[in-house]
């Protein structure tokens, strides 16, 4: 896996990302020696360096902190690694049995973490990541988290402007520590790809992190349209999230959100999920692989974003990224109406 051109950051970086929410213990508490195997494997899976992507958020900055006890353990150097932090959450004191941001989502934390989307709150959240990271390791890759989030909060549309005012001031402080030379690139990360085509038109940004949006299942011709425009501009994108959260491989979860099998209104996206599974079966392909493969079809995707907190699973993805899906395969899926007839980007 050879590494590759990160759009206008002059970044060259593997096409694989790895996430980093087991690092914070989403879910469950993770040991360390577990964290620090997933850390391992990524090393020696690709090429130097390696890019991960966090966020103050991940345990309240647990992940950043993790993140750098772990390269730290392991002797990589600042040249080594590619770190891209989410910026949007401060670490704070937990004066509750559990922390108050995401409940229920975080487990084994001694810290709480609290939003601050504005000029001030970002640059103090650049300065937080870097001292959880321990002061070795830069952050080259800068964004504002979840801004769709934050907008779809607002009370009224007076608020929604003051909001979005407020993730304007946020990309100003982010334009002034590129400017500085302290971070190579400023992006942007949702998972309603509408909200980053929003900014993109107020914003010059140098990579785009899609969510839920570009996948087998959902590939509107809308926002291809919008990932050409962004091509044509050098702006790199990174497709995470390519199981619609787990559901096309067999979770539970669609985009986050736990279905059920008898409720009408999920009916289809299950028989969706059996047809397409059956289809797998019948021409030997993986259904993983299949959605990786379609993830990273776009021309203008530079690299797919993966969690796991498996080590072995990260030998599997990058396994995955080099599978050839037969054009068979993606004609019986156009057939079987479970991909775009017009989709430009599969033979």
């Amino acid at each position: 896996m050879q590494p590759v051109p990160f759009g206008n950051t002059g970044l060259l970086a593997p096409p694989l990302i790895f996430g980093s929410t087991a690092l914070g213990n989403l879910f469950q508490v993770f040991s360390d020696e577990s964290k620090l195997a997933v850390m391992r494997a990524i090393f020696e899976q690709l090429p130097k360096p390696v890019v991960i992507d966090s966020a103050g958020k991940y345990g309240a900055g647990l992940a950043l902190e993790v993140m750098g006890n772990c390269l730290r353990e392991l002797g990589a150097t600042d040249a080594d690694v590619i770190i891209s932090n989410k910026l949007a959450w401060l670490r704070a004191p937990l004066n509750t049995p559990e922390p108050t941001f995401e409940p229920g989502a975080w487990f084994g934390l001694r810290h709480d973490a609290v939003q601050d989307i504005s000029y001030t709150g970002i640059r103090q959240c650049f300065e937080q990541g870097l001292e959880l990271l321990g002061g070795d390791y830069s952050t080259q890759l800068i964004s504002v988290h979840d801004p769709d989030e934050y907008l779809d909060a607002a009370q009224s549309p007076d608020d929604r402007k003051r909001r979005f005012d407020d993730i304007l001031g946020a990309y100003a402080a982010l334009g002034e520590i590129k400017a500085s030379g302290a971070a190579a690139g400023i992006g942007v990360g949702a998972k309603n790809w509408r909200t980053i085509q929003e900014i993109d038109a107020r914003v010059k940004l140098d990579w785009v992190m899609f969510a839920n949006s570009y996948t087998l299942y959902s590939h509107p011709a809308e926002l291809l349209s919008f990932m050409d425009s962004l091509r044509e501009k050098g702006v790199a994108i990174i497709n995470s999230a390519v199981f619609n959260a787990g559901f096309l491989t067999g979770g539970d979860f669609f985009n986050y959100v736990k279905l059920d099998p008898r409720n009408p209104q999920h009916v289809e996206k299950f028989a969706w999920r059996e047809r397409f599974f059956a289809l797998c079966a019948e021409h030997g392909q993986n259904p993983a692989e299949v959605c990786i493969q379609f993830g990273r079809s776009h021309p203008g995707i530079v690299a797919l974003a993966l969690s796991t907190s498996k080590p072995q699973r990260v030998k599997t993805n990058v396994a995955a990224m080099s599978v050839e899906i037969p054009g068979a395969f993606w004609a019986a899926l156009r057939g079987a109406g479970l991909l775009a007839a017009d989709h430009p980007y599969i033979a």
